[in-house]
């Protein structure tokens, strides 16, 4: 799934001609390209769809929505280890989770 979740700017950087943020998403954070909104300024709240920030929202909307997809295990989802979502939605061991060796199996 790919959503457009908001998220808070911490820092502002240019990058290779490009303005760039770190946005926290609920305790996530990662690199985003505020090319679309320049004049986002740091603390300010930013919808973020596939890296980009699209928008600007306010504090109170932007809270509520992350603690509903929070609610909802969308944040996991969107933000979580993706071979750990994919493996437990097709209910096989993580493959990047090394597997407990059971003592009575030989080595």
């Amino acid at each position: 799934m790919c959503l457009a979740v908001p998220g808070k700017v911490l820092s502002l950087e240019e990058r290779d001609g490009t303005l760039m943020s770190v946005v926290d998403f609920g305790g996530v954070h990662k690199d985003v390209c505020l090319q679309y909104i320049p004049d986002a300024a740091i603390g300010d709240y930013v919808v973020v769809h596939v890296g980009f920030a699209i928008q600007r929202l306010d504090e109170k909307s932007a809270l509520a929505t992350l603690a509903e997809f929070e609610h909802l295990g969308v944040l996991n989802e969107e933000f979580g280890d993706g071979f750990a979502v994919a493996a437990a939605q097709a209910g096989v061991d993580n493959p990047e989770r090394p597997r407990q060796r059971d003592p009575e199996e030989e080595p």
